[in-house]
């Protein structure tokens, strides 16, 4: 058994069964033992920005990572836009990245480079293996790392002559660890504040948008106490339609923010920052909580949200209440005129599948649109969360493998869309139930 091999089985055994690859010569020792290691599905793409666009759609949907084989440092330097959405999405990835032999590096050959200078930005891990018989223990401790609440990007180095030596042993099973539990004097704390029948919004990300356990406590304590429930405007993964707890998207523009927020006396935070302005204007706001509004953290971004939400429920007396959802409603088009953004949108609304993902990459064209879907069939919506755009093609690619019997459904603007065309190479490819939408030249189907 080689270095290569070690690898494969190590992450096999720790539940990282799916590769999103674009190898070269320094990773063919890896690609040779998929051959000879079962449980790894190899998914090859055209461009190293699709494989980590890719990972990233995985890992928000599936909960867990998938791996990346990206080629020397200028092929993880192709994927770097797409790792920084993913760091801001908190999906986790384990990255495996060839490198020269040891031996080889003080030659300075044209693709030599500094991979770990590349990879940090990006990374909450990296690692150069430094022999084979390291690297079986060394992939574990990168599918560790990945697993960190709420989701971390590992990257592993893989110098060739660590793939092809010989190794030594396997690492055993790594488990995700459970999310650090918020303690109940925050709870209290929130809770006597919630009670002072203030103007109130519950700003929340990670798992409490899509987790319908958080979800409805966050749906009951809106209907006890008055709160508006709030998201990021480029959140994760968020959980609407007919039947789901309606969550206001804070907009795009600053000055929509401000607008929004005006008048909120308190806002907690579960698993979210303070809302701030995309870009710097002059003359606008870049700080959006309003004058005067308090600030207060229910549950950390790396802290159990969900369980926090369930335990405020409880405190504030709303385990009662009933809480609002949305209900069905089906837009009416006339399947007539031209096709606008508007009514593209409003067609994604009424034939959506129950259960879809939708995928959204229209920016400025699908945005004013966004609320046709609110009351459509319950669907996981996801957003470009780090505003480098050629990013949803490639989730969709992950989203879809993750979850074979669910549509995925991507909107796409037409000029973000070209960052990575070879998405729908890789789609064709696997075979893929993704049906492509782009808001300015009309719907087709990939």
């Amino acid at each position: 058994m080689n270095g290569a091999e070690s690898l494969l089985r190590s992450h096999v055994a720790s539940g990282v069964d799916v590769c999103f690859a674009n190898p070269g010569t320094s990773e063919m020792h890896f690609v040779a033992a998929l051959d000879d290691v079962p449980g790894m599905r190899p998914v090859l793409v055209l461009q190293e920005n699709v494989a980590t666009g890719a990972a990233d759609g995985f890992g928000r949907m599936a909960g867990r990572p998938a791996c990346t084989l990206l080629h020397l440092g200028p092929g993880l330097a192709n994927g770097l836009a797409n790792l920084h959405n993913a760091r801001r999405a908190a999906s986790p990835i384990v990255n495996i990245v060839g490198d020269h032999a040891a031996s080889h590096l003080r030659f300075d050959a044209p693709l030599t480079s500094d991979i770990k200078g590349f990879a940090q930005p990006v990374s909450d891990w990296v690692h150069s293996s430094s022999s084979a018989r390291d690297v079986g223990t060394d992939a574990a401790m990168a599918v560790k790392a990945a697993l960190e609440h709420p989701g971390r990007i590992a990257t592993l180095i893989l110098p060739v002559d660590t793939a092809w030596n010989d190794a030594e042993g396997v690492a055993g099973r790594v488990m995700r660890p459970a999310a650090p539990h918020v303690s109940d004097d925050a709870v209290d704390r929130i809770a006597t504040l919630i009670e002072q029948d203030c103007k109130t919004a519950i700003l929340m990300r990670g798992e409490a948008l899509h987790e319908d356990r958080g979800l409805k406590a966050a749906g009951k304590i809106a209907a006890h106490t008055g709160a508006r429930l709030m998201c990021d405007t480029f959140a994760p993964r968020l959980r609407r339609g007919a039947g789901c707890v309606p969550v206001e998207r804070l907009p795009y523009f600053s000055e929509q923010v401000v607008e929004l927020l005006a008048g909120t006396e308190l806002i907690i935070l579960v698993g979210a920052k303070p809302p701030v302005s995309f870009f710097g204007y002059p003359d606008k706001a870049s700080w959006l909580t309003p004058q005067g509004c308090r600030l207060a953290v229910l549950a950390q971004p790396h802290e159990d949200g969900v369980g926090a939400l369930e335990a405020l429920c409880e405190t504030c007396g709303a385990a009662n209440a009933r809480p609002v959802v949305a209900e069905k409603e089906t837009p009416i088009n006339e399947m007539a005129g031209p096709l606008s953004a508007e009514f593209m949108m409003g067609v994604v609304a009424k034939y959506l599948p129950e259960n879809a993902i939708i995928a959204d990459e229209s920016a400025s064209s699908g945005f004013p649109y966004y609320g046709l879907t609110a009351t459509a069939a319950p669907h996981d919506y996801l957003f470009l969360t780090g505003g480098s755009v050629g990013s949803m093609m490639a989730v969709s690619i992950g989203a879809a493998i993750a979850c074979p019997d669910r549509k995925v459904v991507t909107l796409q603007g037409d000029g973000n869309g070209m960052y990575s065309l070879q998405s729908l190479w890789t789609q064709a490819r696997e075979n893929l139930d993704i049906v492509l939408s782009s808001t300015r030249t009309g719907p087709t189907v990939s």
